[in-house]
């Protein structure tokens, strides 16, 4: 079956203007048929108005004419280039390149060590890796482990500055929020007072450079 625009929609024009039968219109949209006798009895999709498929083109005259002499034939849809463009495209997965593979276990050793708030999907996610590597880095389990040390993906050329920090941000936003959660309070940073100098001090230095005598006094 072809999946068509708006079966919902479709499914309501069919039921208004047609005598096609509940399965026939449920094939045809995609539909369960109870969900159809739903849109019939005006329990469901009550509020969308109908879209007929001979204007939009992904059903024919002959087609319709057809289904409704015969309810045993179900219809072909047909296949429209607008639904195709409109089809939801999968992501491709991360891919890096095989000359860099072998900097990822340095890259995942950087993220253990620096940002452990950093959860393993998204490192998986953002270096195109598996959980389990990342496992294996983390408790020195990796077939290479005596030769990976931390470094930072940036400089491997694995990920971007702008999208790693990104990652860091929300990483520590949320660990943030979790602790604030549980009760557990953030450390304050406070700002050191500037260490004042007393006048006596000031006074001795305000002439230049200080002397012998200045600094340990005269002798007499």
């Amino acid at each position: 079956m072809t999946e068509i625009l708006m079966p919902k929609a479709t499914a309501v024009w069919l039921v208004e203007n047609t005598s096609l039968t509940f399965e026939q219109i449920a094939e045809f949209c995609g539909l369960h048929p109870l969900e159809v006798r739903g849109i019939a009895d005006g329990d469901v999709a009550r509020d969308i108005r109908g879209a007929d498929p001979l204007v939009n083109g992904q059903l024919t005259r002959e087609e319709l004419e057809k289904a409704q002499n015969d309810s045993t034939y179900r219809m072909k849809a047909v296949v429209s280039r607008h639904a195709e463009l409109l089809k939801p495209t999968k992501k491709a997965p991360k891919y890096t390149p095989v000359s860099r593979r072998q900097d990822r276990p340095d890259a995942i050793m950087w993220f253990v060590r620096n940002h452990p708030e950093v959860p393993d999907t998204q490192i998986a996610k953002l270096l195109g890796t598996t959980k389990a590597t990342i496992e294996s880095v983390r408790n020195r389990t990796h077939w290479n482990s005596a030769n990976i040390k931390p470094v930072d993906p940036v400089t491997l050329g694995l990920v971007g500055q702008l999208q790693l920090d990104e990652v860091i941000r929300k990483a520590a936003d949320k660990k943030a929020k979790d602790d604030a959660a549980n009760g557990i309070l953030q450390p304050v940073v406070t700002e050191e007072a500037p260490v004042e100098i007393e006048e006596e001090e000031e006074d001795r230095y305000a002439n230049g450079e200080p002397t012998a005598e200045s600094v340990f006094g005269s002798r007499d």
